[in-house]
């Protein structure tokens, strides 16, 4: 039997290499594997089963769904835990075409619960290299800060890190923003950033998901951010939107998981189409993609269905998101070659 035109399109999409940039690993967690997780680790879930999980999966905006991930992320305790975590989603991912992936990772969800920050490290650590190795993957890790929580408690989480920065070196190579961003503004953390900078790190921050343009522009200016995470709400000020276009900041876009938290109430009114086209730096990625039901192929063709992208358009995709990574260029220039080779198997 012939292969289906829906079949061939997803196995094109698929095998294009692509970049993940925007993914949180806390937010790759399945059900199955934090009942498994809760098991070994003798913690309680106030689930009966993993249905019960997948049906608590329904949030209204960030907060709700920031109220769950954190009660989810209790089920984290060991190494072992935090290598399957990541070995989980590395594996998905390879599936998916992705060949390099730039890991979030909150470590203030779990110091606060008396899990030690090497804990975080090693088992993170020991996955992406284990999957560079026998997936062909890359990977680095982006330390990120909690932004409902104090700066202070920002700097106290960077310096009990950067005793472990040399033993990691070769993944742990940026810093990043997330949580509550309503009412948390990018000045909030400008000192921490600017120490940030002073040592090195490449710089990344959400802003313009459900905080106004301000914050992209705050992220932009003060933060002094390379790539701005989500940054859809950037349309509204076209000055700004200019800025971002002229300067080629990355905007590492979550079609679904702005469709899930209602950022937008129906794909096809999202904006990413008209970002791209008029210019930006777009990257598709899949945020916490276990909660909501999406990765990062999923992603694509989702986004293509709904706003009618052209192969090409996808081509650029994944390109962008290859050239937007931190990869060095010769790096950039391998993968980019392997896409080209691949955009042209159609």
């Amino acid at each position: 039997m012939a292969a289906s035109p829906d079949h061939e399109w997803r196995e094109w999409l698929r095998a294009l290499p692509k970049a993940e940039l925007h993914l949180h690993i806390e937010g790759t967690l399945e059900p199955e594997l934090m009942f498994e997780l809760a098991r070994r680790n003798g913690i309680d879930l106030p689930y009966a089963d993993v249905q019960a999980v997948r049906d608590a999966y329904r949030f209204t905006d960030l907060q709700s769904f920031l109220d769950l991930y954190y009660a989810g992320a209790s089920v984290l305790v060991t190494e072992q835990d935090f290598y399957d975590l990541a070995m989980a989603y590395l594996s998905r991912a390879h599936a998916d075409g992705v060949v390099h992936a730039e890991l979030m990772f909150d470590p203030q969800t779990h110091t606060r619960r008396g899990i030690a920050l090497e804990t975080v490290f090693a088992g993170l650590a020991r996955a992406l290299r284990e999957a560079r190795d026998t997936l062909d993957i890359s990977s680095y890790l982006l330390l990120s800060f909690l932004r409902h929580l104090p700066e202070d408690e920002a700097f106290a989480t960077l310096e009990a890190a950067l005793p472990l920065r040399e033993a990691y070196a070769d993944l742990w190579i940026g810093i990043g923003l997330d949580s509550s961003e309503r009412g948390n503004p990018p000045e909030k953390f400008a000192r921490v950033y600017a120490r940030c900078a002073e040592l090195g790190f490449r710089l990344v921050a959400h802003a313009g998901e459900e905080g106004p343009p301000e914050y992209v522009r705050g992220a932009l200016d003060t933060l002094k951010v390379a790539r701005i995470d989500h940054g859809v709400r950037s349309s509204e000020d076209p000055a700004l939107l200019q800025d971002l276009i002229l300067r080629r900041v990355p905007l590492t876009v979550c079609p679904l998981s702005n469709l899930k938290l209602g950022v937008v109430h129906d794909l096809r009114e999202h904006n990413l189409a008209r970002l791209l086209r008029a210019g930006a730096v777009v990257t598709l990625n899949s945020d916490d993609p276990a909660y909501f039901g999406g990765y990062v192929l999923d992603n694509y063709l989702a986004s293509a269905e709904a706003l009618d992208l052209s192969r090409d358009e996808l081509v650029t995709l994944a390109a962008n998101s290859l050239k937007a990574s931190f990869l060095p260029p010769a790096g950039q220039k391998r993968l980019l070659d392997r896409l080209s080779a691949a955009a042209g198997r159609s």
